[in-house]
């Protein structure tokens, strides 16, 4: 199997595994699949941290408007008093507007914390680090693991226009949002390897060879967006511990330049002639007029 270390721009995502006789068509699928995934993992907990902290989703109408406006209005949030957190729920207020303030209890928050760092392992970026390769299986039981928490805490569900549900549904919107921007289409997704665009039509061992242990850094990137940045020639690490050597190495340079002490030359020790005078008997002659 030809493992797969799958970047997007320089920073690390995941590994993936797959046979060089892959077709690449189905390749880049699987890799954009598991790219998106893992971007859809990260909205949702990101949702659900806001959740634990301010309850749900007030309505669209009610959102970003003060307490006086909304009893101006007449408005009501219908799903808010439907939507009640297991064990009850503790006021705190939403400053920016978009949550009804409903918190749930602290018992029932730690159950959504625990399990977005639980779903966090699992597709973490670490994984790269300890050589585990990342499936869409592992990604969906990360999202089966969120999803779970979310019943437990909010059993009646949440409101229809909630984010998190949005996202579980597979109804999210994110036009003209920086998550939209991250989402790369299957249709769309290109992969490339060393300056390479890895096309579609071709096989994987059309470009790795035949040898199914070798390794390569595959970048994700958007059709049209052209041809990412090459891999630098050594990693940032390396590059680090290299600038760290020569820096010792001038330090070691500098105090041997202020140790430049030649006065030793002139002690007896330090004549190179000493011993020829010395058998020619011509030692400690002494020079002085008559």
């Amino acid at each position: 199997m030809v493992l797969l270390h799958v970047k997007r721009g320089d920073e690390s995502q995941f590994l993936l595994q797959a046979p060089g006789s892959s077709e690449l068509e189905e390749l880049t699928a699987q890799v954009a699949r598991v790219y998106n995934a893992r971007l859809k993992a990260q909205r949702i907990w990101s949702e659900m941290e806001e959740l634990a902290e301010h309850g749900v989703f007030l309505p669209p109408n009610m959102q970003g408007l003060t307490d006086e406006q909304i009893e101006e209005l007449k408005l009501k949030d219908e799903w808010g008093e439907k939507c009640i957190p297991s064990g009850g729920s503790v006021f705190k207020k939403d400053d920016i507007g978009r949550r009804n303030g409903q918190a749930p209890n602290e018992k029932m928050k730690q159950v959504i914390k625990k399990t977005i760092e639980e779903a966090k392992a699992i597709i973490s970026k670490k994984q790269v680090e300890a050589n585990v390769c990342m499936t869409m299986e592992m990604v969906n039981d990360a999202l089966d693991q969120l999803r779970g928490a979310v019943m437990i805490v909010y059993p009646m569900g949440l409101p229809p226009y909630d984010p998190i549900r949005m996202e579980f549904e597979n109804k999210e919107d994110l036009s003209g949002t920086q998550a939209g921007l991250n989402v790369i289409k299957e249709s769309e997704a290109q992969l490339w390897w060393a300056a390479k665009e890895l096309r579609r039509t071709k096989k994987l061992s059309d470009y790795v060879g035949k040898n199914e242990k070798t390794k390569i850094i595959v970048k994700i990137q958007q059709r049209g967006q052209g041809a990412p940045a090459r891999e630098p020639i050594i990693s940032s690490e390396e590059q680090k511990q290299l600038m760290l050597y020569y820096h010792r190495r001038q330090e070691e340079l500098k105090k041997l330049e202020e140790n430049d002490d030649d006065s030793c030359l002139n002690s007896p020790w330090a004549d190179n002639t000493a011993l020829k005078r010395h058998f020619h008997g011509v030692k400690d002659i002494k020079w002085r007029p008559r």
